[in-house]
């Protein structure tokens, strides 16, 4: 019966995706708060989304866009740099002049 069996939803089954979070977990319980003062914080969407994609990355998974990905990466260390009011010497990238 295997033998026959219609192979075309294991792609599907195989790439299935879970993440599970701890709802009690220090950075769970902060996202939450800035979500729930700002529905539309970019940061804190990026933020989720890199979790979610780091997630994935080190579940073994390959992502559909790493360039998306690496924009949000640069995004999160420009608003580091930004907040704590430092610059990094020597390192210049493409999006040291996108307005956040």
């Amino acid at each position: 019966a295997q033998a026959l069996r219609d192979n075309s939803s294991l792609g599907y089954m195989a790439a299935k995706k879970h993440l599970e979070l701890n709802p009690e977990h220090t950075i769970i319980k902060e996202l939450k708060k800035k979500a729930d003062l700002n529905k539309n914080d970019k940061a804190v969407k990026d933020l989720v989304m890199l979790l979610f994609e780091t997630s994935l990355l080190a579940s073994g998974f390959s992502l559909e866009d790493p360039t998306t990905h690496s924009s949000r990466i640069h995004r999160s260390v420009i608003r580091r740099r930004s907040l704590v009011g430092q610059s990094i010497p020597g390192v210049r990238t493409p999006l040291d002049q996108v307005t956040l």
